[in-house]
């Protein structure tokens, strides 16, 4: 089948949904406004299965999309506004269109009586918009373009509330921490210009195909640079630190960001970048070690929060690191599944975790719920969903993905055991904080005796229900049939080395840690629920540690914010204002007092001072009225050359 598939109308969609209700919003009924924040997203969407049932129906892929007016045409550097889509940005494009127009139905209930209703939906179809562009770009400058813009519009949806200062601080925080990924992304595309002399990913991979021998050196240091842009966005280590912060956010905008869009780009992006990852083995390996790092580094952290959004992000942190982990050992695909399905169930936690704060009028410390399975019977059956399956049992879908890339480290020899049991270990803290929050939140008495618990309308209730169904049967395709599916795109996932018995008995491991951490839970959070604060006030350091989250934004701050603003704080006062600003001044001042003084004595007030200077100027203009100065000049100088000679 061949055809023109108008890719350009999925990211212009909601681009055109931000126009209407950004600029005329406040002026259109609330319905108005509605009917097209979920029109944008849904219209996106349908073309995005119109182009999956193209690529089924015989649809060559890659399938380019080439604006006709040039982009960038500067000497030998040329540069398309080009749109393509293979295996890879099909897969990405379902997701982030799909999960984000149930984001934008679930918005609908959740923000009804907010003030800023329309300003909120024209970010949220501007985020849609950009992270479309991000995914469809066929050139690494086009991918920046929507990697900035979904930089801008994260801080726009995270400061929404920007009247409260936690929330404005966290979408400068943001802003500021993903600028310094960045940096790194922008080094590596000039390192790829230098290098390649083209930005546009097809034509890198075909020139690192045609020399089989080209590898590590500066490959090494341009996939180091897109890393350091990839840990930004997908919130690693080092710079993961913006994300808890980012829940000051409406719960529905936690959802997006955390699920299908923002934390996913640097993921993606690694995935398409592949070919140059796969030439550096060190930098893989530098991936898989952070990876695996952030992964247990962010999930220790889960497992003392009290606010249930920070639970959630930690996990989404530590979810990201498995992403990465799987990347690193060159297992891109199972790293894609695992993006995929984390989307289903981690927008679902989040949307479930906004229908029981929306249920409890904004309490959302999970040491004042408790008790809720009864009066949110949808909410909690749905929740149970995703905990199940961020948790890794059979056969929820996290079961499949994440199993995927567990084995693919085992299969690493010594040193991806080493990360595989760092997975493993993960997993089993995984489902400890998961079903801790389950049993803090569902089960038990309530905590908050004043509070009236409701459920949420169906506005709300009606994309848990989908995404809980998602959330179960999402894995079930298997990582075999994904990752021949997108083997054009990524790869294909090499598994050779393993057996059906050994992944099997490491399947059987995986869930039994599962199993052992929802013991742990149910032990201490329903059993014995008072034996958390006694083993807290045992080891009051190591609950410290985890309470304060090792202490990173203080160090931070310590070492780079306030030197950094002690610096500025010099050049603005010193350098800016009294070196430049003040020397100025005084030099201005100087010229206006020197020129005063002059101007003083014509303007003396004595008439034969004044009747001097008119005589003088008189006598000025006469000479140079009367004088042939012509002639006096061609004389001087015919003086000169006869002098010369």
């Amino acid at each position: 089948m061949n055809g023109y598939l108008h890719l350009w109308l999925i990211p212009l969609l909601p681009f055109a949904g931000f126009l209407i209700n950004g600029i005329l919003g406040r002026r259109l009924p609330k319905a108005l406004v509605s009917t097209v924040a979920l029109l944008a997203p849904l219209a996106s969407f349908a073309v995005v299965l119109n182009a999956a049932r193209a690529a089924t129906s015989g649809l060559a892929l890659p399938y380019a999309e080439i604006c006709p007016v040039g982009w960038i045409n500067a000497g030998m550097l040329h540069i398309d506004f080009s749109f393509v889509l293979d295996q890879l940005s099909l897969v990405m494009l379902l997701v982030v269109t799909g999960v984000g127009f149930l984001i934008h139905i679930y918005s609908v209930g959740y923000m009804h009586d907010d003030e800023g209703y329309a300003r909120y939906f024209s970010y949220l179809n501007l985020f849609l918009f950009f992270m479309t562009v991000l995914v469809l770009a066929g050139n690494a400058l086009l991918m920046f373009v929507g990697w900035e813009g979904v930089g801008l519009a994260s801080y726009l949806l995270i400061g929404f509330w920007y009247q409260k200062t936690v929330a404005a601080e966290a979408g400068k925080k943001a802003f500021i921490v993903n600028r310094i990924g960045d940096f790194g992304f922008l080094i590596g595309m000039f390192l790829l210009l230098a290098n390649f002399g083209t930005l546009t990913f097809s034509e890198i991979a075909d020139k690192l195909a045609a020399n089989p021998a080209w590898s590590g050196g500066v490959l090494t240091s341009i996939a180091l640079c897109l890393l350091l842009g990839a840990t930004g966005k997908s919130a690693q280590l080092p710079l993961y630190i913006w994300l808890p912060d980012a829940m000051e956010g409406p719960t529905p905008v936690s959802a997006l960001i955390h699920a299908a869009t923002m934390v996913t780009a640097g993921v993606y992006m690694i995935a398409r970048t592949h070919a140059l990852y796969d030439r550096s083995p060190f930098a893989l390996s530098v991936v898989a070690i952070i990876g695996a790092a952030t992964a247990i580094f962010a999930a220790t952290i889960g497992l003392v929060q009290n606010d249930i959004k920070r639970v959630l992000a930690y996990s989404t942190i530590s979810q990201l690191g498995y992403m990465f982990l799987g990347c690193g050992v060159a297992a891109y695909s199972a790293a894609i599944f695992h993006l995929m399905t984390h989307a289903f169930f981690k927008a679902l936690l989040f949307l479930a975790a906004g229908s029981v704060i929306h249920g409890m009028g904004g309490v959302q410390d999970l040491r004042k719920l408790g008790g809720l399975r009864k009066h949110l019977p949808v909410t909690f059956w749905t929740m149970t969903a995703a905990v199940f399956a961020i948790a890794g049992f059979f056969p929820f879908a996290g079961f499949f993905s994440k199993d995927a890339i567990l084995y693919a480290a085992f299969l690493q020899g010594n040193s991806g055991k080493v990360l595989w049991f760092v997975g493993l270990v993960t997993a089993l803290l995984t489902s400890f904080y998961m079903f801790r929050l389950w049993y803090l939140t569902f089960m038990g008495k309530s905590r908050s005796p004043e509070v009236h618990p409701h459920e949420s309308p169906w506005s709300m209730l009606g994309p848990l229900v989908i995404l809980a169904l998602f959330s179960i049967g999402g894995g079930w395709i298997g990582i075999e049939r994904f990752a021949a599916y997108l083997a054009p795109s990524t790869g294909p996932l090499s598994l050779e080395t393993g057996s059906a018995h050994l992944e099997l008995v490491l399947s059987i491991l995986a869930v039994a840690v599962a199993l052992l951490g929802w013991f742990i839970a149910d032990r201490f959070y329903r059993q014995r629920p008072e034996a958390p604060a006694r083993l807290a006030a045992a080891v009051p350091a190591g609950y410290s540690v985890l309470a304060h989250k090792y202490w990173v934004d203080e160090f931070y701050g310590a070492v780079i914010v306030k030197p950094l603003m002690a610096v500025s704080k010099f050049v603005l006062e010193w350098v800016v204002e009294v070196a430049i600003l003040g020397g100025l001044a005084w030099l201005l001042g100087g010229i206006a007092t020197f020129t005063g003084a002059i101007l003083q004595r014509w303007q003396s007030g004595n008439l034969r001072s004044y009747a001097a200077w008119l005589a003088a100027g008189a006598a000025a203009l006469l000479l140079f009225a009367l004088v042939p100065w012509t002639t006096v000049l061609a004389n001087v100088g015919i003086h000169f050359n006869v002098a010369g000679h």
